[in-house]
């Protein structure tokens, strides 16, 4: 009898969309300051870490998944701006990398701001199998670029230039951390994103497209997380 996969699912948020689609959870227990659910099907187990808001609990977060739930891979939704006002049509995407870029070492090392040492630039890439096996069960998806930082950006001129700076396409507070975490534990990492305002939108919009963008966004989260398995 084949083993069933161990699936970790981290979200800041929105975890209102996971309770309506999978119900009550077979185990829910603390640990590490954190909420930790556990679902089960006939091919995998899946553990959903309720991390919160911003890069460190994501970080820690992800590390608890790794570390005690012993997870083959993390997934991560979630809703986030948009940089541009074609992104707020967009609607769902899939991160193919990310620059951190509240990041800087380039007052005293020879590397770009934004950049980590031992990276050729300020991108962090995701994982390029998971994102081609995301994008061919789900052709809707629009692979992107996400800034990531521990800062809610709402102002338009702060989105136009992360756009400018990073050909970024869309913003939000966890990806950065998620995605090092993993690479560090090599742990394959897929991130899947709603788009909840454009250029001009700020926290009003965000706020008011939450539940609708989180929804359609875990739908898909859980076709891919479903297939992949």
């Amino acid at each position: 009898m084949n083993r069933k996969k161990r699936i970790g699912l981290l979200v800041a948020v929105e975890m209102d969309s996971v309770f309506a689609r999978y119900g009550e959870a077979v185990k829910t227990e603390r640990r590490g300051g954190f909420d930790v659910y556990r679902f089960e099907n006939d091919s995998y187990t899946l553990h959903v870490i309720h991390s919160g808001i911003g890069e460190i609990a994501a970080a820690a977060a992800a590390q608890l998944l790794i570390d005690r739930y012993g997870v083959e891979m993390i997934v991560n939704f979630g809703v986030v701006g948009g940089l541009t006002e074609e992104m707020a049509e967009a609607k769902l995407c899939v991160v193919s990398r990310v620059v951190h870029y509240d990041f800087d070492l380039s007052g005293i090392d020879p590397v770009a701001p934004a950049q980590y040492p031992g990276y050729e630039d300020a991108y962090l890439p995701a994982d390029k199998m998971l994102v081609e096996k995301a994008l061919a069960i789900c052709p809707e998806l629009r692979p992107v670029t996400c800034a990531s930082a521990d800062k809610f950006v709402g102002n338009q001129a702060d989105k136009e230039r992360l756009h400018r700076l990073y050909e970024a396409d869309i913003c939000e507070m966890e990806s950065a951390a998620v995605l090092l975490t993993c690479r560090r534990c090599e742990v394959p990492c897929l991130m899947i994103k709603a788009v909840s305002d454009g250029l001009t939108g700020g926290g009003e919009e965000y706020y008011e497209a939450l539940q609708s963008c989180a929804a359609l966004c875990f739908s898909v989260t859980d076709q891919i997380i479903r297939e992949l398995t």
